[in-house]
């Protein structure tokens, strides 16, 4: 688990991604605008929060208009990891009418998904209330890990790792396949990797296997609160805890006061609902 300063996203990390979705939309043109559009109007448009939400991806969002019209003017109003409400604006963007429409999906597919990946998150952050850390997971869209998770530090959250070879976790179907948890536990240590060791554990007596093989970390996978409460007690000193599997906001508030250390939410990323933002322009 690492707390990544909150910062600007490399727009290293988005540009192509960007290019990608611009020409998966556009294909060979698009038709309806340059049937009506004249190629020389001029246009002003405005990213406005339709319901109350926290702000993410607004640069890749600007991103997708500059692309197709490198002149535009932008005017930023409220920046990413901040809260916006009805009908607040969120960046005003000037240049060509037929770029701005062209964009427009494009863009508001990255504002409005990364958005409500961090609304969602600044939900469970703020029922914490500081009394756990909330993680995401990698369950991420397919290619668009570094957005998603950009977007849960946007909303106040905690990444997990990045992939495979960002941490060392055992988790029930490496236990299958490897002789055991001891087997798996000291294999890893005698590999010299320099890192924290976490494990699944689904059982107290799982739990008990992973304290005494050394593990780090345990990651207690869908127990009951009782048993959580259990599990966490029998780790106190002796390694951190991380609390995963059916977390809802409707659970949180307890799940925050059993005293582990984290939570990991897939749903941060995986079920996120949609931010409502719209793209209202005008000619200018």
């Amino acid at each position: 688990m690492k707390t990544i300063p909150f910062e600007p996203l490399d727009p290293a990390l988005y540009r192509e991604t960007v290019r990608r979705a611009l020409a998966e939309d556009l294909g060979w043109g698009d038709l309806t605008t340059d049937g009506i559009i004249d190629e020389n109007q001029r246009a002003r448009g405005v990213l406005m929060a339709k319901a109350p939400l926290v702000v993410a991806g607004l640069d890749i969002a600007i991103e997708a208009f500059m692309q197709l019209d490198p002149g535009a003017k932008v005017d930023k109003r409220i920046g990413d990891g901040e809260r916006a409400e009805p009908g607040a604006v969120l960046a005003e963007i000037s240049g060509y009418s037929a770029p701005l429409l062209t964009a427009e999906r494009t863009a508001l597919n990255f504002l409005q998904q990364l958005s409500g990946m961090a609304t969602l998150t600044r939900r469970f952050v703020d029922v914490a209330a500081g009394r756990i850390t909330v993680l995401d997971t990698r369950k991420t869209p397919p290619t668009l890990r570094a957005l998603a998770k950009y977007a849960v530090r946007c909303g106040g959250g905690t990444n997990h790792r990045a992939g495979l070879d960002d941490g060392l976790m055992i988790k029930d179907n490496h236990l299958r396949l490897c002789g055991g948890l001891r087997e798996a536990v000291a294999k890893l240590r005698e590999a010299g990797h320099d890192m924290p060791i976490e494990v699944e554990a689904q059982s107290l007596a799982e739990v008990d296997e992973a304290l005494a093989a050394g593990a780090d970390t345990l990651m207690i996978d869908n127990m009951s609160i009782d048993e959580m409460r259990d599990a966490i007690k029998r780790a106190r000193g002796r390694a951190k805890v991380e609390i995963s599997g059916g977390v809802t906001l409707e659970r949180m508030d307890a799940l925050a006061g059993l005293g582990a250390d984290y939570v990991s939410v897939g749903a941060l990323t995986h079920s996120a609902p949609a931010a409502d933002i719209s793209f209202e322009i005008e000619p200018a």
